[in-house]
C-alpha cells in the first residue's frame, strides 16, 4: 500500500526489451538506501517489484498488461518519474489510500496557471469517473490529489507550488497521459450498488 504523498523524483536510465515487457532502470538517487529486491515502489502510482539493486540504480520488470494499462510504456531514458516506497506499519497516512494497482489512464486537457499555482482539467474514461466525487481522491501519477470538480468525462484538480515543484505534474503539457487510480472506497461502493440492482 501507499499513501500518494510522493516522496521524490527519479529518472529513467535504461528501458530494456523484456519480451513480452520491459525493464525500467530507475535512478532514484537517496531513496535507494536500504532498497532490495523484492521491496516494492509506486512508479508515477504503479506499484512495482524490485528485481535488481545496482547503486541508486534500481531495475523491475514491467508486463505487458502494465504496459498497456499505464503510461509507463511512454517512458524512455531520461523520462522523470514519481517515487513512493511502500508503506510500514508504523508510518503516517499523509494522503489517502492507494494500492499501486492503476486503473486506467486519463490525459491533461486544460491547464490553468497562476503564477506559482496551477489548475489542471484531465479527461478520464466513463468507468473511472463514476468512482469520482468533488471532494473525493484521485491518485494522478501516483500523486494524492483533491477532485475540485467531477464532469462526465472530467474532473478538475488545484496543485499548490509545492506539489508542482517536487513531482512530475508541474511538467505536464497539454494531451500528456497520466496513470489514474480512483479511491479504493468508491470502488466497493459502486461494486455492492451493482450487485444491489441484480437482486
Amino acid at each position: 500500500m501507499f499513501t500518494g504523498i510522493v516522496e521524490g523524483m527519479g529518472r529513467v536510465s535504461q528501458m530494456l526489451p523484456q519480451p513480452p515487457g520491459k525493464r525500467l532502470v530507475v535512478a532514484i538517487g537517496p531513496l535507494s538506501e536500504g532498497m532490495t529486491v523484492g521491496d516494492s515502489v509506486a512508479i508515477n502510482g504503479c506499484c512495482l517489484t524490485v528485481v535488481g539493486v545496482d547503486g541508486d540504480q534500481l531495475s523491475f520488470d514491467a508486463g505487458s498488461e502494465t504496459l498497456s494499462r499505464t503510461n509507463l510504456g511512454e517512458l524512455g531514458p531520461g523520462s522523470p518519474v514519481n517515487i513512493e516506497r511502500s508503506l510500514r506499519v508504523n508510518d503516517r497516512l499523509g494522503g489517502h489510500l492507494v494500492s499501486g494497482h492503476i486503473d486506467g489512464v486519463g490525459h491533461l486537457d486544460e491547464r490553468r496557471d497562476d503564477k506559482d499555482w496551477s489548475f489542471f482539467w484531465f479527461r478520464a474514461p466513463a468507468r473511472l469517473m463514476r468512482q469520482m466525487a468533488s471532494k473525493g481522491s484521485i491518485a494522478v501519477d501516483g500523486v494524492s490529489l483533491t477532485l475540485v470538480d467531477v464532469e462526465a468525462e472530467r474532473f478538475s484538480v488545484a496543485l499548490i507550488p509545492h506539489t508542482l515543484t517536487v513531482t512530475t505534474l508541474g511538467r505536464l503539457r497539454l494531451g500528456d497521459v497520466v496513470n489514474l487510480e480512483t479511491d479504493i472506497l468508491a470502488k466497493y461502493v459502486e461494486r455492492q450498488l451493482e450487485w444491489a440492482l441484480k437482486k
